[in-house]
């Protein structure tokens, strides 16, 4: 499967922080933290999204850089897009959706820019 960037709209949903951002582990054994092409280190951040029609879902997002945010706080992702992915395991297909941001930002920050 190739994997295509969808954008995602922003505009319409609200972001609130639930979890502070941490390393993502790559491998729970050896402790070895996810770096993107350039070395930062991935940090995920997991998100409470309410959409305009007060529908409500949990994502984690990634992004290089530790996210200047803290759980609780209303938040903006930027530069928001989502990756397709599938696998098969024993058998099994599994699929979903992994969400990445350029950057994560408080929201009065980015309603200030």
């Amino acid at each position: 499967m190739r994997t295509i960037p969808i954008p995602v709209d922003v505009t319409k949903l609200q972001f609130v922080c639930v979890r502070a951002p941490r390393p993502r582990v790559l491998n729970q054994d050896t402790g070895e933290i996810k770096t993107d092409k350039n070395g930062n280190t991935v940090y995920e951040i997991v998100l409470s999204v309410e959409d305009e029609f007060g529908r409500i879902e949990l994502v984690k997002v990634g992004t290089s850089g530790e996210p200047q945010v803290t759980a609780g706080q209303d938040v903006t992702p930027i530069g928001l897009v989502g990756y397709v992915w599938e696998m098969s395991r024993g058998g099994e297909a599994r699929w979903g959706i992994s969400y990445r941001a350029s950057s994560i930002v408080p929201a009065e920050v980015s309603a200030r820019a």
